[in-house]
């Protein structure tokens, strides 16, 4: 672990603005993998300044004498980035009028730093773990094996392991490249560095500007503060120019600074915290605690309305074997079925059940039961022909002929 002093200096040398424990601990893994060799792949997102890293590798090691170079892999275009890497002989390809030494050769003894490595082509990979894991290469069109003695540090903004399982980048390359990998932190966690940041970008454009500088409210600053930043540093810096620029109001409140945030990420501002999180699985789920609520106390208010009055139950077969409970109030004329005082009916017929609608019917829940009563249906709404009924139940005349003869269907 480097000293505090250490610290400082490198983070003034280098222009680095920020306290967060998790920037301190990616610039001293930097410091002590200095004096090594090791490859390095620097990770973070677009605009956090995986750039200076590289930069404070090379100045502290044993290499700073010797040419640091930093080749953006994404920006070269692919038919021409090898020999941009590795060189080129005269006559190799249409345009090649002259040999050129490629950056491998140049930085000898030195430094290259690949800034976003996952957008090398696969052939171009290949040349690169061979430089790795010998120190040769092959300039394009030549025959003759180079050496070169170069230390390699690479970064990408995106997830490799994810490049790597849809077959555009080797996992072998990776696990060369990352033999220390080093993650740059997000603005949005480093929350303590955002103010710090803002106000030393206001200072340097009001300086260059010729303006006066501005300020933030309380309000603005939990703004600034709670924001996600998915731009990080770049985009902070982009918000704080452009307000320096336009604004004439240099008192900045929440009501300024929210129309410099671009309107398609809105709905990454900051909410109150006694504001719900709306989050449409959270709603679901309350919607159906809510009718299983109404639910349970229908159910409540039926069983004691139910309990309050007496009942006669009457309990037969119908044709199809299913039993039928009818629930019938006492004391009643029902449907033209009269009760005497020991609640028994006078006159009870099954066509008096018939006339009425008032009955509760309490039928059998067993799945055999209900198959064997849609087969029934269905033989009876097609005069017992098998295949149309089959087609109507969604099955095959197969599978009817076998439950017919389970059931013991006629």
């Amino acid at each position: 672990m480097i000293k505090e002093s250490e610290l400082q200096l490198i983070k003034q040398r280098f222009g680095i603005i920020g306290n967060s424990p998790l920037l301190n601990r990616a610039i001293e893994i930097a410091s002590q993998i200095a004096n090594t060799d090791v490859t390095v792949l620097i990770t973070g997102e677009s605009g956090t300044g995986k750039e200076f890293f590289p930069q404070i590798i090379h100045s502290l090691s044993s290499r700073k004498h010797g040419k640091y170079i930093a080749v953006n892999c994404g920006a070269i275009p692919e038919g021409t980035i090898d020999s941009e890497l590795f060189g080129h002989e005269k006559g190799s390809f249409t345009g090649a009028h002259e040999s050129r030494k490629g950056y491998f050769e140049v930085a000898n003894g030195g430094t290259i730093f690949l800034d976003e490595v996952a957008d090398l082509p696969l052939s171009t990979q290949v040349r690169l773990l061979r430089v790795l894991e010998s120190g040769e290469f092959i300039k394009v069109g030549a025959s003759n094996v180079l050496k070169t003695n170069v230390r390699i540090v690479a970064a990408t903004n995106i997830n490799i392991e994810e490049h790597i399982s849809k077959g555009k980048f080797r996992e072998d390359l990776y696990y060369r490249l990352s033999t220390v990998p080093l993650k740059v932190p997000a603005l949005r966690e480093r929350k303590e560095d955002i103010f710090l940041l803002f106000r030393k970008f206001a200072a340097d454009f009001s300086e260059r500007y010729k303006m006066p500088a501005f300020n933030l409210d309380e309000q603005a600053r939990y703004i600034l503060e709670n924001y996600s930043w998915p731009g990080n540093v770049r985009q902070l810096k982009n918000i704080a120019e452009q307000i320096s620029v336009i604004e004439i109001e240099k008192n900045i409140n929440e009501t300024i600074l929210k129309k410099y945030i671009p309107l398609s990420i809105n709905n990454k501002l900051p909410v109150l915290s006694t504001q719900r999180n709306s989050d449409p699985n959270s709603d679901r789920d309350l919607i159906f605690k809510f009718l299983i609520d109404i639910k349970n106390e229908i159910s409540g208010i039926k069983s004691a309305i139910n309990a309050c009055i007496p009942k006669e139950k009457i309990i037969f077969e119908d044709d199809l074997n299913k039993t039928i409970t009818k629930v019938i109030p006492t004391n009643k004329s029902f449907g033209g079925v009269s009760f005497n005082e020991n609640n028994s009916p006078n006159n009870f017929t099954e066509d008096n059940f018939e006339e009425t609608e008032e009955y509760i019917e309490e039928e059998s829940l067993s799945l055999k039961d209900k198959e064997i009563d849609m087969i029934k249906k269905a033989l009876s709404k097609y005069d017992g022909k098998r295949n149309k009924a089959a087609k109507e139940l969604g099955i095959s005349d197969r599978t009817l002929f076998r439950k017919l003869k389970e059931y013991n269907i006629t």
